[in-house]
């Protein structure tokens, strides 16, 4: 199964409340799931596939230990890829802190802050052969 974008570019939501791209915060307990994609994805733009982020969001998110990782070898990544999974425009990074997602030719992503001259280059097809899709809304439209 195919999971990953290319030459495409995901939108904030259209009710997404920021006005810039934020940083998610953490929790008591450790790191959120938008906190894990966007320190990944900040950090390493165009390193990840949604796949490679996906499941690296998930190990970690989970706590999972290198060795049980080892043990189980690409075991453990069919098992994640069989079950259904919301795409990266379902991402709170797009729905809510204001960050455009923009994966490249060979489906390899980076954040695109809401407030920037770049994305604004994205969102008026600046960019040719660059696919816009918006990311959900938070809400149903009334």
């Amino acid at each position: 199964m195919e999971w990953n974008y290319y030459n495409t570019f995901i939108t904030v939501a259209r009710d997404c409340p920021a006005e810039k791209g934020m940083t998610p915060p953490d929790k008591k307990s450790g790191k959120t799931k938008p906190g894990i994609e966007f320190e990944l994805v900040a950090d390493h733009p165009y390193a990840y596939t949604q796949e490679e982020l996906l499941f690296e969001v998930h190990i970690r998110h989970k706590e999972i230990p290198e060795e049980e990782l080892e043990a189980r070898g690409t075991r453990m990544k069919d098992e994640f890829y069989q079950k259904p999974m919301p795409c990266l425009r379902a991402s709170m990074l797009p729905k809510k802190y204001g960050w455009g997602i923009h994966f490249n030719a060979e489906g390899k992503m980076a954040l695109i802050p809401v407030d920037s001259p770049e994305y604004h280059r994205f969102v008026n097809g600046e960019y040719e052969d660059v696919r816009i899709v918006p990311a959900m809304s938070n809400s149903k439209a009334k």
